[in-house]
Formats: C-alpha cells, sequence, structure tokens
C-alpha cells in the first residue's frame, strides 16, 4: 500500500476509486509534492452516473457553465478510473497551475492527460483506462450483481 497523501479530502476520495488505481493517484499526487513542492488536490474522483448526467446538464437545462460532454456511464469517472485535480495554495484552490510540470509526473506515471485531448482539453483530468472502453466498461457494469461492485478492467 502507498502512503496516503498530505490532504484528508483527496485521500477520501482515492478511498471511492477502482481498487486497480488507489495507489496509483496516491504515488502521483506525492510525487508532485515531492519532485515540485506543489500539494495537489483530488477534486473528483468517483462519480455516479446520476452525478455525471446532473453535471452535463449544466449549461444546458441548468445554470452553470458546460464543463463536460459525457452522459452517465461515458465518463471514466462514473467507474473509478479518473481524477481531477488542482493546487491547493493555502486554503486556496488553483486551477490554473503549472501543467506543464504536473502533467509531465502523471503521464510518467501511466496516466492519460486531458490536456492532451483535442476536443475538450481538460488540464486538471487523468485517467487510467486499461485499454477499455467505456462502453465496454457500461457493459461490464450491467453484468454484475451488486451496482457497488467494481468492474474487471485487468
Amino acid at each position: 500500500m502507498s502512503t496516503p497523501t498530505w490532504d484528508k479530502f483527496s485521500n477520501r476520495r482515492i478511498d471511492k476509486l477502482h481498487p486497480a488505481i488507489r495507489t496509483d493517484a496516491m504515488d502521483f499526487i506525492n510525487a508532485v509534492e515531492q519532485e515540485l513542492h506543489i500539494r495537489l488536490r483530488v477534486t473528483q474522483g468517483f462519480r455516479s452516473f446520476a452525478e455525471q448526467d446532473a453535471l452535463f446538464a449544466q449549461g444546458r437545462s441548468t445554470a452553470g457553465k458546460i464543463v463536460t460532454n459525457a452522459r452517465g456511464g461515458q465518463s471514466y469517472h462514473n467507474f473509478g478510473l479518473a481524477i481531477d485535480v488542482c493546487e491547493i495554495r493555502g486554503a486556496e484552490a488553483i486551477w490554473d497551475c503549472d501543467w506543464a510540470k504536473i502533467a509531465p509526473i502523471g503521464k510518467g506515471l501511466g496516466w492519460e492527460w486531458g490536456g492532451d485531448w483535442v476536443s475538450f482539453i481538460d488540464k486538471p483530468h487523468f485517467q487510467k483506462v486499461f485499454g477499455k472502453t467505456t462502453e465496454q466498461l457500461r457493459q461490464a457494469y450491467v453484468l454484475l450483481a451488486d451496482p457497488n461492485d467494481y468492474v474487471a478492467v485487468t
């Protein structure tokens, strides 16, 4: 087991991720702190299909800015395989942080980075997909007897 991060909020969110990436998430947050002296917080991890649909509605049928193009079941967050992070300085969340330094650490640890996407750039987003599409994960998800079980990804 990896060392928990500096941040109790991140640790709680990491605990809800798919078991296959919990250690990787802690390692990423800890590596950024050790190498760059930047404290990251996991702001989002696992998100239910209903939470994803509510986020998708934002800026469309509800107030706010559009922040995702993924409906429920179309995001790796819905399978506990993605995190969103921001820098924390004091008590302030810094969303426009030094992604040019942070992203290579995550990518070096095997994370895909949303900042590399072309159609919807999402710099705070990191995911591990194990070669699975969200469609494949949705198909496996519906086969589970208990919706609280995790889909096998390896």
